[in-house]
């Protein structure tokens, strides 16, 4: 599918983003999971991303790790 173009708040900010609807769906998931909201959670990825890597590709990069993450601590224990 192609990418879809929403909106976020960071630090009073608003900015566009261009994520894949598989992703956006991880993104919110994730958001929910910890209790927070879309915008607080894509302000902490913007904060440590650096300056070579986007927005975009920076929460692409969050939700992979974060999967996973989630997968390796649900393999059992050798």
């Amino acid at each position: 599918m192609r990418p879809e173009k929403h909106s976020l708040t960071l630090r009073g900010h608003r900015t566009s983003v261009s994520l894949e609807p598989e992703f956006w769906q991880a993104f919110r998931a994730l958001a929910a999971a910890e209790g927070r909201g879309l915008n607080e959670l894509a302000a902490e990825i913007d904060a440590g991303r650096g300056a070579a890597r986007g927005l975009a590709s920076a929460i692409r990069v969050h939700v992979l790790e974060r999967l996973i993450a989630a997968r390796d601590a649900a393999r059992p224990r050798a």
